[in-house]
Parts: structure tokens; sequence; C-alpha cells
């Protein structure tokens, strides 16, 4: 397979899975990065259509950080959240069970 061919389909890959907030397959795909690349880089010099294809796997890697990076501010905060609220959601259940145990007598 061309590499140009090669790594538009890592291109659309990462594309796909950041798009799809598919974080097993994200990791995956990142992690087999280095190794792809490092033996398409062993057929010789890049040329120029495969540089512009390096340039969007480049774009595509980096817009799946973000979005991992997003996500993962969220969940910090969603999980601080809960973390200060940890009493709330404590009587809440108590409340909750108290009332289910009362409804049954």
């Amino acid at each position: 397979m061309p590499r140009s061919a090669a790594i538009g389909k890592l291109v659309a890959a990462f594309t796909d899975a950041g798009a799809a907030r598919d974080w097993e397959r994200l990791g995956l795909l990142a992690s087999a990065l280095a190794p792809q690349l490092a033996t398409l880089g062993a057929r010789g010099a890049w040329n120029r259509s495969e540089l512009a294809a390096l340039a969007q796997l480049r774009a595509a890697h980096d817009g799946a950080a973000a979005a991992c990076a997003e996500a993962l501010e969220t969940l910090g905060a969603r999980l601080a959240d809960m973390r200060n609220n940890k009493d709330g959601w404590i009587a809440y259940a108590l409340s909750s069970d108290t009332e289910l145990a009362g409804h049954h007598e």
C-alpha cells in the first residue's frame, strides 16, 4: 500500500475515533502509531504528498488529543462536584432507603 494511503487510513481512524469519543480505540491507535510510522519511514525519504498526509495525521492526532483533554477536564470537574456533594448524596440515599422501608410495612 502506498504510504500516502496508509497515512490516510490512520487519519480517518483518528478522526472517527475522536469524533465518536471512543477512548479505547484512540488508545490503541496512539500506541500503534510510532511503530507504524517507523515502518513507513524505513521505506525511504518522504515525498511531498506523503509529507502533506503526515501533516493531516498530525492534525487528526492533535484533534483527538484535544478531545481527550476536554473529556478528562469534564470528568475531573464532575468527580470534584460529586466529591464536594458526597454528604448530600449520602443523606439522599439514606432518606430514600427510609422512605422505601416505610412503604413496605
